[in-house]
């Protein structure tokens, strides 16, 4: 860490001066190996990002190591948070605002966090902004979203159910799944469920509630702002099967939730919010 620190004192002490003023807005995604979603929702929300900030610079960072690295064996580059912030400085930007297109508060958000702690001291100001679901308020925007998207494909009469699948995580978070089914369900509809690869609820307790339901048709949807390898591998694949296998008619809409200008527009309101503190 010393030595770290070190290179870092040796970088900034060679940069010139720069305006007070120059300021730059980092995207921080997860990222995803499967180029077809990203330009439908990685760069789509950039993109968004770049119109509603013109003359602002805008750049990405991608928070997962693994992809990083797969994407760099294909001769693709994308940079880890600390490498990003650390090219933004040497570009001369003093004044960063970080939003993170992550849904909740967890891992990544922590891991994020801690990247921006390990260089915030060589910058004039850095602003992190909070993950899409960051309070009741949001999650309730969010749910009017996916019930004005997907309300269609509920029917009771055909008993025919929707399944939002987010990620999960372990962290205590994670009990924002089970507050987005509780919102969905006493705004708009009883035939709405969220379920998690990897956390609660389980595909076993939305097996459970299914049968309970006696439904005979299902809509599974990513609750993800990327629709790659877990929409593919999980959600076309394991949950498709399994809930097949439970005698249910099974359609699968591979949409990353950054696919949708709605979605996109609550990233772009929350960076206009951070613009303001950076006054």
């Amino acid at each position: 860490m010393k030595r770290f620190l070190t290179a870092l004192l040796m970088l900034v002490a060679t940069l010139p001066a720069v305006s007070q003023e120059k300021t730059a807005i980092l995207m921080a995604h997860f990222g995803t190996s499967y180029d077809d979603t990203r330009a439908l929702t990685i760069d789509a929300v950039n993109a968004a990002v770049r119109d509603a900030f013109p003359g602002v610079e805008v750049r990405e960072t991608w928070t997962s190591r693994v992809i990083v690295r797969k994407l760099a064996a294909r001769g693709v580059e994308k940079l880890l948070p600390v490498d990003a912030l650390l090219k933004l400085r040497a570009d001369g930007y003093k004044r960063v605002i970080v939003q993170s297109t992550t849904l909740l508060e967890g891992a990544e958000m922590a891991s994020l966090r801690r990247d921006v702690a390990s260089v915030a001291p060589f910058f004039e100001k850095i602003i992190v902004g909070e993950p899409l679901l960051c309070s009741v308020e949001e999650c309730a925007k969010v749910a009017d979203i996916m019930l004005q998207r997907h309300g269609s494909r509920t029917d009771i009469r055909k008993k025919a159910h929707l399944i939002l699948v987010g990620h999960g995580t372990h962290a205590p978070n994670n009990a924002t799944y089970s507050q987005m089914e509780h919102l969905l369900q006493r705004r708009g509809s009883a035939l709405f469920h969220v379920a998690t690869v990897e956390g609660y609820p389980t595909l076993a307790t939305l097996t459970a509630d299914l049968k309970a339901a006696k439904a005979r048709k299902v809509t599974l949807v990513p609750f993800l702002l990327v629709a790659g390898e877990h929409a593919v591998r999980d959600i076309s694949g394991e949950w498709k099967t399994a809930l097949e296998a439970e005698g249910l008619q099974v359609e699968t809409v591979l949409e990353g939730l950054g696919q949708l200008p709605e979605i996109q527009s609550i990233f772009v309101s929350r960076i206009q919010t951070l613009v303001s503190r950076l006054k």
